[in-house]
């Protein structure tokens, strides 16, 4: 008896079994770590937190201090009695751990099979589910089974406290009926919590798919970026060696000439220096008559210095030349061109002239020109046949060839008057009614700037979202990656802005489409 003694003095009275990381109340009584953590949760917005043994008030959720000496009391018992924790409640009245099937809330004893069948059978006698904590089950002031729920005080009572106890003329419901009550209460909070749980975790889905989507389209980016610069580099470093070559042909043709004249120089240098040998030893005569014989004899063998000397200045000045830096930076300039637009080209998926302007699907307020290129807010009808693709509603048009895989980009030049829509649209966006206008319906997307400058983008019945900032410039590209959902708006202006994007997963074909009102126009741009 002293084991199953010390087993009731280790049991918590909530989970009525060996406590696991006791705690202990201020109050003294102690119960397992998560056994009352789930109670004092339960009694979140109640008004107080009351201990399930004793009933004492909490105007605040109380601390839960660790009862070491009980954990190390508790693990101690297990281990020497481990049929204990088998057993789970014992019988009350057999000397050996016997587990108990029922227990008799009058008696305050659990029972095995053998001592249910001798129990008092009378009304008074009530049975419930084996436990080893009876105070919770009995009221605190009449000692009495709990059986009735006052509503108004949200307490457990028994028929003393209704006839004659402080909850006397209150509201009384059975504990069955008000247990079925809070049943359906916390059924319907669990079946809204499930709810947001289950949107929580499509949610962390689709996070964690957008997620893989992203760091699949950097790995892609990245892959084309780099085989980009490499291609770059490449044509960088051909570039370098087309220049390289240039100054040096240009060296190579200067040295020649340079070299040439060198040489007529050295010729015009060893003439001049046997005229003066000739001078020198006529100069150095003593005889006179040698001298002026000599200079009559030699008179046209000596040299006229001033026409010698602006010979020599000639040929220095004019038969010499220099590098031609301006070939050189020409050179140099236009293969930098030839990169930068090869790197245009590859970038944009689609050209411009790929873009042309469906008639068929034009209001008959929209003057289309340019070769398909431009529209324009019409104020008279234009005499367009009738056609079921026509736009009936709103001044729209799209254009002829549909999109339905790979990347494409488009730039268009737009007025600052009335107002304009760009976007892109399924063909099946309806022809006529409010469901029919760009960005209106879940079949399109647009870029939208209304008569009083303000700019937005709509998609999805009108939910509209206004640009952080106004873009300075009226071109503007729209860049389309219909693989990976996405389209892009951006502001043509130096440098190129991003105004936004949209996400989706497209479903049809799409088409650009425009929508003009008010004197307004929309022009699409060639590349240049």
């Amino acid at each position: 008896m002293a084991s199953a003694d010390l087993r009731d003095e280790l049991t918590c009275s909530i989970c009525l079994s060996i406590y696991t990381d006791p705690v202990t109340l201020t109050c003294g009584h102690s119960y397992c770590q998560v056994c009352i953590g789930d109670v004092l949760d339960t009694q979140e917005g109640s008004g107080a937190y009351r201990c399930p043994e004793c009933r004492a008030e909490f105007q605040e959720r109380p601390a839960l201090e660790k009862n070491r000496k009980l954990c190390n009391i508790a693990e101690s018992f297990l281990c020497s009695n481990p049929e204990q924790g088998e057993v789970g409640i014992p019988c009350t009245y057999c000397d050996s751990p016997v587990p108990a099937v029922k227990a008799c809330l009058l008696c305050e004893a659990s029972l095995c099979d053998k001592h249910l069948k001798k129990h008092n059978k009378s009304a008074e006698h009530v049975l419930t589910e084996p436990t080893t904590y009876f105070g919770s089950r009995k009221c605190p002031i009449h000692k009495k089974i709990l059986e009735y729920y006052c509503s108004e005080d949200a307490v457990c009572i028994c028929v003393s406290c209704c006839l004659i106890g402080d909850h006397k003329g209150h509201q009384m419901e059975s504990l069955r009926e008000a247990s079925e009550k809070k049943k359906k209460k916390l059924k319907n909070v669990l079946d809204k919590l499930t709810s947001k749980r289950e949107e929580a975790e499509k949610s962390v889905l689709s996070l964690q798919e957008h997620k893989k989507e992203v760091q699949e389209e950097s790995a892609g980016v990245t892959k084309r970026v780099t085989a980009l610069i490499r291609d770059i580099k490449e044509q960088l470093e051909t570039l370098e060696k087309l220049v390289h070559i240039e100054i040096s042909r240009q060296e190579k043709q200067v040295s020649l000439r340079v070299s040439d004249l060198i040489r007529q120089l050295e010729i015009k240098k060893e003439e001049l220096s046997r005229k003066m040998g000739d001078i020198e030893e006529l100069y150095n005569m003593a005889d006179p008559i040698t001298v002026l014989q000599g200079q009559e004899s030699d008179c046209t063998d000596i040299p006229d210095v001033e026409a010698e000397d602006k010979d020599t200045k000639d040929i220095k000045v004019h038969a010499v030349g220099d590098l031609d830096v301006d070939l050189i930076t020409k050179t140099l300039y236009t293969g930098l061109g030839d990169i930068v637009s090869g790197v245009k080209k590859r970038h944009h998926a689609l050209e411009a002239s790929d873009i042309l302007l469906d008639v068929n699907t034009a209001h008959c307020k929209i003057n289309v020109s340019d070769g398909l290129k431009s529209i324009s807010a019409s104020e008279s009808t234009q005499n367009y046949p009738g056609n079921p693709e026509r736009f009936m509603y709103y001044a729209q048009v799209l254009n002829t060839r549909s999109f339905s895989s790979g990347q494409h980009y488009w730039e268009v030049e737009c007025s600052d008057l009335g107002q304009w829509c760009v976007g892109v649209a399924y063909h099946s966006i309806e022809r006529e009614g409010d469901q029919s206008w760009i960005g209106g319906n879940k079949k399109s997307w647009g870029l939208w700037k209304y008569e009083n400058g303000s700019y937005y983008v709509s998609h999805d019945d009108n939910k509209d979202s206004s640009l952080p900032r106004i873009p300075t410039c009226l071109r503007f590209g729209i860049y389309l990656d219909y693989g990976t959902g996405r389209i892009s708006f951006y502001e043509l202006c130096d440098p190129i802005r991003h105004l936004h994007t949209f996400t989706a997963t497209f479903t049809e074909p799409l088409h650009a489409g425009f929508h003009v009102s008010n004197k307004a126009w929309v022009k699409i741009r060639s590349q240049d």
